[in-house]
Parts: C-alpha cells; structure tokens; sequence
C-alpha cells in the first residue's frame, strides 16, 4: 500500500506549487496593457495621418508647379525611401536597446515636415520638407511596433491589430483633412496639420517615464537550428510580398484621384472622400484581420485575401458612380488587412530581433513600394494612366503567386 501511494506523494500540492505559480505568471503575462496600446495607437494615428494627407495634397502642388505624373509619383518615393526604406537602420538601433524617446519627438517631425509642405516656395523645397517628415516616420514605426508587441500578450494579432489601426485610420483621415484645410485656405492650409502632432507629442513626453519602464518580453519560442536559414529566405520572400502589396496600396492612392480629376473630369474636392472610403475600409480590414489570422494562421490569411484583391481592383477600375465607391472600399479592406498580419509573420520569422523584422516590412517592403509608383508614373505619363492602374490592378495576384511559398514559421 505505501509502495503504491509512492509514486502519488509526487503529485502533492506542495510539488505542484512551482507548476501553479508558473502558470500564474504565463497567465500575467498574457494580458495586454490597453493603456500603452492606445497611446501607442494614437501616436500611429498622427504619424500615418500625415502620411495619408500626402497624396491628398498632390493634385494640388501639380496644379502650383505644374509637374508632371512623373515629377509628382517622385514626391511619393521621396516620402517612401526617407519613411519606410530606412526603417530596418531604426529596427537595428531599437533591437539594441530601447529608445522610447524618438516616439514623441517623431511625431512632431512627421506633422513639421507636412504642415510646411503647403508653404514650400519650390519643387526642392518640396521634396526637402518630405524627407524631414519621412524620417519622423522613420523613427516611430519600428519602436512603435516592438514596445506594441511587447504588451500585447500572447494574442500577438490582434495586439499588434489594435496597434495598426490607428495607422490605418490615419491614413484614412489624412486625405478629407488635408483636402478641407487647402480647399478651404489655399495651400498655407497644411499648417493646421501640425497641431495634432503637438498635443499628441506632448501625451508620449508625459508617458516617457511608463513607458520606459515598461520591462520587454523575452520571445519565448525560437526557431530551431536547423530552419534559421530557411526563415532567412522565407524573410525575403514575405519582403516580396508585402512590396507587392505595397505597389498596390500606393498605386491606387497616388494615380487613382489623378484618374478622376484628369480623365473622368470629376471635382477635386472628391478626391478626400475617394481616399478615405479606400483607406478607412482598410482600417477596418485590419481590425477584422488579426483576429482571423490568430485563428487561421497569417500565412493562410494572407494567401487569401491576396487571392481576392485583383478581381475587386479590376472591377474597379470600370466601375462609376456607387458600386466606384464599394468596390474601392472592398479593395482596402481585403488589401489593407494584411498589414499588421505580415508584421507578425514577420516577427515569426525573426523572433530574436523585433524591431529589425517591423522595419523590414513597415519600413523596407513598404517603402519599395514607392520606387513603383515612380514607374507608374513613367508609364502614366508616356501611355497613360488606365494602363498603369490596369498594371496596379493585377499587382496583388503575383502576391498571391509569391505568397503560396511562404513557409510556416519553424519553431521548438
């Protein structure tokens, strides 16, 4: 009887303590912290409006300088290279150590460089106020993304969806902004966007000291020895992928208020309206889009909603009227929502170096996309603007070929 209750005495309470308190703890670290996710959210929100009032902008600076296709898509790839490609330098400095503070001091850059564009006295000035801004945008995204994926618990998603919908809402909002300032005080109109960056700089300044105090996460999961060069590759593949998309997203908001107000002979005013339906339904896209991928899996949800996109932006382009409006708005969803699902893949992939792997896809894969709307706008200009949204159009189809490779992140 002693020699069968043995074996059982190491199942006692006592010996279970240790288990018990270690699930308490893994329980604890679960949880997110809503308080810093808003506020990071909000910084997003700023930073991105600004960038989504770019494109807003153009028609009106081509109209002042009289530029060309071709001279306004460079305006997009100065603002792409300077924001989004020098992100991984950002990334690498915030995998060395925590720099809470360039998230205050990037908003203010990011709304500076935009509120002075509308005041640029020439087309250098132009691209010189674009860059100041770019690298406010630069600098927020990938400590932005680590400190979100550090309180986000493990629902990584739909933690870092909540983060990114305050960038897509910004994108979303920059546009009939934008446009409602200028329209209604000229171009000296830009100035009003930077007031949002100074309320919002000064709430990260109070939260400095919470937010530096805030202890990172150790990735718990890491890939085995045998599958880091494969996630290596299967980093450059989802770098393809997302600079696809990318090509897309910046395609559709530079080229497609040109295609109205040029060839459809529509009222520039429309040009707000017409963006914010393409982006907020991104936004929305997002939020719905990390909850499904922690269920389905991001590479499953991104192999999907890739397969979607090219017949919705093709209908697109020969629809008028309403169903112009819906179909663009189902585009942003179905595109858009694969935006912080890619991060996390990304992260996946690169789970020693945070901020590197949210540089490369925010920052570098987005960032290329500029270097495509430079082409289209070649291609605009010596063949005219259908074929080079007919080429954006089918964009998202070659992602979903590249995607189909993707690789399950590989872990121990």
């Amino acid at each position: 009887m002693t020699a069968d209750r043995g074996p059982s005495t190491d199942l006692a309470p006592s010996s279970l303590a240790p288990t018990l308190l270690s699930t308490t703890r893994e329980t604890t670290r679960t949880r997110p912290n809503a308080r810093l996710l808003t506020l990071l959210a909000l910084g997003h929100l700023v930073i991105d409006t600004n960038q989504g009032a770019l494109p807003a902008i153009l028609p009106f600076l081509r109209e002042a300088f009289q530029l060309s296709y071709a001279a306004a898509g460079t305006i997009i790839l100065a603002a792409n290279l300077t924001s989004s490609v020098i992100q991984p330098l950002f990334g690498y400095l915030s995998d060395q150590t925590a720099r809470r503070w360039l998230l205050p001091l990037s908003v203010l850059v990011s709304g500076l460089g935009l509120a002075l564009t509308g005041m640029a006295p020439s087309y250098g000035a132009i691209l010189a106020l674009v860059v100041i801004g770019g690298l406010g945008v630069a600098a927020y995204h990938p400590e932005g993304y680590k400190t979100a994926s550090h309180v986000a618990g493990d629902r990584k998603a739909t933690g870092l969806s909540f983060f990114s919908i305050g960038g897509n809402v910004g994108f979303a909002l920059g546009p009939p902004i934008i446009t409602a300032l200028v329209a209604g005080w000229g171009l000296w109109g830009s100035l009003g966007m930077l007031a949002p960056g100074l309320v919002v700089a000064g709430l990260l300044t109070a939260a400095l000291p919470v937010l530096s105090a805030e202890r990172s996460e150790k990735p718990r999961a890491t890939l085995s020895a045998d599958g880091r060069e494969a996630m290596v590759r299967a980093m450059a593949l989802l770098i393809l992928v997302v600079t696809l998309r990318s090509w897309t997203q910046l395609g559709l908001t530079t080229y497609v208020p040109f295609f109205y107000i040029d060839l459809l002979k529509a009222d520039p005013r429309i040009v707000g309206p017409l963006l914010f339906v393409f982006l907020g339904a991104g936004a929305v896209g997002t939020l719905v889009g990390g909850p499904l991928a922690d269920r389905w899996g991001p590479r499953r949800f991104i192999i999907s909603v890739f397969l979607l996109a090219t017949p919705l932006a093709v209908l697109f382009l020969f629809a008028r009227g309403l169903w112009a409006f819906v179909l663009l708005g189902a585009v942003g969803f179905v595109l858009v929502s694969t935006f912080s699902v890619s991060v996390v893949l990304a992260q996946a992939y690169l789970p020693r170096h945070l901020g590197m792997a949210s540089g490369l896809i925010v920052g570098f894969a987005i960032g290329t996309g500029g270097v495509g709307v430079a082409l289209l706008g070649w291609v605009a200009d010596h063949w005219g603007l259908p074929l080079a949204l007919g080429i954006t159009a089918v964009m998202p189809f070659l992602g979903f070929v590249a995607a189909c490779f993707l690789p399950e992140p590989r872990r121990t």
